[in-house]
């Protein structure tokens, strides 16, 4: 008998460590404290914390991945669900008849700068970072923005045909930047990563002698008018960088219209920007842009236009979709996540869907700190976590179909950035110690990209009352469904998650808490 109780206790405590594996992912996060509100978790060559490949329980039960300001980073629970409703006060009913958008991807830009830093570790710790990004076993970034020359980003000034007069590009090259740095970590992200990635490519300036200043920076747009030729050699500018990325086998699923037209509006900007009002931009793309791709062997490439802050919808949006000749080369619409504070999204993106529901809504650019008030890194910020966390369930809840952050892995300065323009990335490479360090950002991503597969569907939730809760929900393609919640409050949230045809699923939100729940329907 006691043999028997022994072998009992023994058989309970091995599946309580089963569980502990199973919570813990592959690796549990190494933490380091930096003297802000949370933590980050250290990875070198050899280690790093991972949540591993993800598969939902049976039909009944539900997985739940949590991260918090407290400390916990992807921490994978199982529950049951239940017949009856737990009587919780809240509950959050999903609406599966009320459908939406379907989700593109989740990913980041590589930057020179993100090249520089990714490619200063050792062979390994390349390889873990690329992993965590990009692999199954990481958190399933499919999308990559890459800039076309130079930008702030960057550790001096070109573009590829900086030789003047050159209306035919004959003199057009790939600058070092692309092809011993950005081309190959592609090639290692694709290689790594299950599915193809989606590329998006986008120019910050084109040639100085195409411009009216005669400068990359500051104020300045094309010469002449769309139709001339300098429109003409910029159109084809981007067909050339095309070909010349297919050549080690990276194509683009998009382009957008160039990176934030409204800087090279402004006097003195900083740094590399082209200058277009919309009805530019309009002209560019029916008589130049959209014909040039057209005729390539690239014509199913998707253009995006605007790649700016979504202040400027919709009035943007009317005056180039309103125009049927720029209209039908012309795919989404790109927008920046600076300023959402201050632009309400129904006014801007809920009238741009609503009006032009034929072409998608897609985020291209976000970062944290780059405000003066609190510029540059901050290491174990979770605040700043929330801030992406909440501007992604708003941004899913008014259409848009994905989401990008800027560049992939910083210094601890929060550069490499020819004009010092420094900001936070997700990932800081800390090159002397051969480290990299994964922010509260990096999970705040993850509990989207990890999750909402391409071609995951929106569907309705509504909630049973006023809540701090933020919250976005998703039927994946294989029918399972995923809830996304937010809590920015200082207090823990009790709720019910109440999906009809499977039953209730009870559960917590912690103060400042990040909870991805996801269980089978079927």
């Amino acid at each position: 008998m006691a043999l028997s109780s022994l072998s009992s206790v023994l058989w309970a405590l091995l599946f309580v460590a089963a569980q502990v594996i199973l919570s813990a992912g592959y690796n549990k996060c190494v933490a380091r404290n930096f003297g802000y509100d949370s933590v980050v978790c250290e990875c070198n060559s050899t280690y790093c914390d991972s949540i591993g490949s993800v598969s939902l329980p049976p039909l009944g039960q539900f997985s739940s991945y949590l991260s918090n300001i407290a400390g916990s980073r992807l921490e994978a629970s199982q529950g049951e669900v239940r017949a009856n409703s737990t009587g919780e006060r809240l509950r959050l009913t999903i609406v599966p008849y009320q459908k939406y958008q379907k989700t593109r991807g989740f990913g980041g830009a590589m930057t020179d700068a993100a090249a520089i830093n990714i490619l200063s570790l050792s062979a390994g710790a390349q390889e873990q970072l690329l992993r965590q990004y990009f692999s199954s076993e990481g958190i399933g970034y499919s999308v990559v923005r890459v800039p076309m020359a130079s930008c702030d980003f960057s550790t001096r000034l070109y573009t590829y045909a900086d030789t003047p007069g050159d209306y035919d590009l004959h003199n057009f090259t790939l600058a070092p930047e692309d092809i011993n740095m950005k081309i190959p970590l592609l090639q290692r992200a694709q290689a790594l990563s299950p599915r193809p990635l989606s590329l998006l490519a986008s120019a910050w300036s084109a040639p100085a002698w195409m411009k009216t200043n005669g400068a990359l920076t500051g104020k300045g747009s094309l010469k002449g008018q769309p139709g001339g030729k300098e429109h003409k050699t910029w159109a084809q500018y981007y067909v050339r960088f095309l070909e010349e990325y297919a050549k080690y086998n990276l194509t683009f699923w998009a382009l957008t219209t160039g990176n934030e037209p409204s800087a090279g509006m402004m006097t003195n900007y900083s740094f590399q920007a082209l200058g277009f009002t919309p009805e530019e931009q309009r002209d560019w793309v029916s008589l130049d842009l959209g014909p040039a791709l057209h005729a390539s062997s690239y014509p199913h490439t998707h253009v995006l236009i605007l790649d700016d802050s979504r202040i400027l919808l919709p009035h943007w949006a009317k005056v180039v979709l309103s125009d049927i000749h720029a209209g039908r080369y012309i795919h989404g619409v790109a927008v920046h996540w600076y300023l959402d504070s201050v632009v309400p999204p129904d006014i801007s993106l809920g009238t741009t869907h609503d009006l032009y529901p034929e072409y998608y809504l897609f985020g291209t650019e976000a970062c944290a700190g780059w405000n003066p008030l609190n510029k540059g890194v901050m290491l174990g910020s979770w605040d700043r976590a929330e801030q992406y966390a909440h501007d992604i369930i708003e941004d899913l809840n008014h259409y848009v179909v994905g989401w990008t952050d800027w560049n992939l892995a910083l210094d601890p300065n929060g550069g490499p950035n020819w004009v010092k323009n420094v900001v936070d990335s997700p990932v800081i490479v800390d090159a002397t110690r051969d480290v990299f360090y994964k922010q509260p950002s990096f999970y705040s991503m993850a509990h989207f990209s990890k999750f909402l597969w391409e071609g995951s569907q929106r569907v309705g939730v509504s909630a049973s009352g006023e809540t701090h809760l933020e919250f976005s929900a998703f039927i994946r393609p294989d029918g399972s469904l995923v809830l996304i919640i937010l809590n920015r409050s200082s207090s823990d949230i009790l709720f019910e998650v109440w999906d009809p045809p499977v039953g209730y699923i009870p559960s917590t939100a912690p103060a400042h808490s990040l909870l991805t729940l996801a269980w089978k329907r079927q």
